[in-house]
This record gives structure tokens, sequence and C-alpha cells, in this order.
């Protein structure tokens, strides 16, 4: 063990539940506690508006996150910028019948977000041009739009399978350096590591602008050909930051379905072009810790895990073996966009 990182979740009524987390030694887990640390130190902002994804039965519902969708392309339309988004978003034309998302509804508004924002290293026209409040908005589209299809999956399987939801964790901050990924660190990839733990710790999502290989498959099914149509941006990871996921859905690894499945990803990313063998696409999730689940829950149970953390959503503190930070605001604090687009400047 590298480190142990301890994570003060605060109730609704302001009771604190207390995660721990061990952190594996690795090349990659040694670079990326050192980014943390160095966050911690410099008090960035911790994004409380996409913390908890594919919980159920949270607050920020399908209603409420298109009603934010909705807001932010409005602020869009309203702004000095050349670009109008004629469209608007809700659960009837996001979510089909049988209660799955919409993906070429949601993939459309990933793309306003690419157009907009552009891509590592190569930022669009658009979001140069943006205000400070601008700018947060166009963010929001993109975070808004992975929120809901997390969340619309849960949804679901709480009906259907609720053994099988897949909630998260991500722990993000506002302006996080980020450090290049050394060839030592593409070893932790893999298609194997797509498959999740149950209180696995994974450095963040790709830090590029764009979907992963994985998440197209999911999107557009095995048949799909990679085109403009899904994404002008799929794109490889270069680099990471201390940004990181906690799993707290099952690890579906050994069972058939999944197995079937990383098969026919593979023959997928064949058909495509891609060597499913290549570390270099970046595929799949690398571990850096893992949440000690007996002394943080008293169990490894995923029904009494989830009872625990559905009652502590608020991030309150951190604290590593050498510095810590308090997190004294809700997402739901009436000022908080203002707060995030300060802290964004």
């Amino acid at each position: 063990m590298l480190d142990l990182i301890e994570i003060d979740l605060r109730s609704a009524e302001n009771q604190i539940f207390t995660v721990y987390i061990n952190v594996e030694d690795n090349s990659l887990s040694r670079k990326w506690l050192a980014a943390l640390n160095n966050i911690i130190d410099q008090q960035l902002h911790l994004e409380k508006n996409y913390c908890w994804l594919g919980w159920a039965e949270s607050a920020r519902n399908p209603e409420y996150l298109c009603t934010q969708i909705n807001r932010s392309i409005h602020a869009i339309n309203s702004s000095n910028l050349n670009y109008k988004i004629q469209d608007f978003f809700s659960p009837a034309n996001s979510i089909d019948s049988q209660g799955r998302t919409n993906h070429q509804h949601l993939n459309q508004l990933h793309r306003y977000f690419e157009d907009l924002q552009g891509t590592a290293g190569a930022m669009s026209p658009y979001y140069s041009q943006a205000d400070d409040s601008t700018r947060w908005h166009i963010r929001q589209l993109n975070l808004l739009c992975h929120e809901f299809e997390s969340l619309v999956l849960s949804i679901r399987k709480a009906q259907t399978a609720p053994e099988w939801r897949r909630p998260s964790q991500l722990m993000c901050w506002l302006n996080a350096p980020r450090f290049e990924l050394e060839e030592s660190d593409l070893e932790l990839f893999g298609i194997e590591t797509i498959n999740r733990k149950l209180g696995g710790v994974y450095v963040g999502v790709n830090k590029a602008v764009g979907k992963h290989h994985w998440e197209v498959f999911q999107d557009e099914g095995r048949d799909s050909r990679i085109s403009e149509l899904v994404t002008s941006g799929l794109r490889t990871q270069t680099q990471a930051a201390a940004d990181f996921d906690i799993e707290w859905a099952r690890d579906p690894g050994a069972y058939s379905w999944q197995i079937r499945q990383l098969a026919e990803f593979r023959t997928w990313l064949e058909r495509n072009g891609f060597n499913p063998d290549d570390p270099g696409l970046t595929i799949g999730h690398p571990q850096i810790g893992q949440v000690d689940l007996k002394r943080t829950f008293g169990t490894e149970d995923w029904q009494i895990i989830y009872s625990q953390l559905s009652q502590h959503q608020d991030v309150y503190k951190v604290r590593t073996g050498t510095t810590r930070a308090t997190y004294d605001y809700r997402w739901s604090d009436p000022d908080y966009d203002i707060l995030q687009i300060r802290n964004l400047t």
C-alpha cells in the first residue's frame, strides 16, 4: 500500500460517514497521488454537481437534468457566440419506451459540446471567444449528457435487475493540472479492465474531449462503424489528472453475458481497424486503489453499501497521508453555479 486516503461523506442532516481507500503502489498511482496531494494543497474546487452518477434515487432526476441542459442551451444561444442550438431536451424525447437512453439525441448533445469546446490541444474558436459564464454552460452540456445517460441506465436497472445498477462516485476538481502518461502506465489499461470491482478506485475519464471506444460500441452496437455520425472526437488517453472514480457497482467480469460482450467488443475493434491488444488505445480503467469495504462498511454486501452511501452523498473532507481539505458547500446551494464560474476563471 502506497498511502491511505480518507473521505468524509456528509448526509443531509450533517452526519459524517468515512470511506477508507488503500492506494496501490504502481507507476501510475505514484504520479497520481503526487498530483492529488498537489490539488488538495491548492484547495481546488471539487465539482459536486458531477460527483454521484447512476444513483437511481438521486434528487438530480431526469426532469432536473433536462431542465439544466435547456438552461445551458438558452445561455449559449443568448451569448455573443455565433452558434445557435435549435434543440430541446425532455425525458419524453431523450428516453425511449423501453426506458433506455435515446442515444441519437444524446449523441447530438455531445456534438454541440464538441463543436463549442473543441478537443484537448485544439480548443474551438467558440470557446476562446466565450466569456466565463458561457464557458461554464458549454462544459455543462458535456457533464449533463454523461450524467443523464448514467442515471437512465441505473433507473432501468433498478426496475429490471437492481443488483446490476452502475452507480459510481466521480471526484473531479476544476482546473486540475494534467500529467503525461508514460509507457509503463499503459500496462494498466486493457479490455479486461473494463470490468471494475466494487469499491475499486480508478484514474478518471479521458482528458481528451470525445468518447471512448467502449462507449461508442455500447451506444451504437456491434454492427456499427466509426464515423462522423457517431462522434467527432474518438481519442485515446495521453494525459491524466488527480481526478478519480470510485466504482460502487458489482464486478460483472465472471458472468457469461459480460464475457460474450467483451468478445464482441474485440471483434468490433478489429472490424474498425484497431488492434484490441494495443495498450496505446488506452481502453478500460487503470486501477490505482481499492476501498477497504470491511473497514468502511463492515461488510461487502452491495445492498448494505448502497443503503449507507445513498444517505451520505456530499463529499465534505478528503485526507491523505500528507494533506487535507474541507469542501463545505453543496451542489444544491442557490449560488453554486456562481461559485463554480468564479473558480473556473
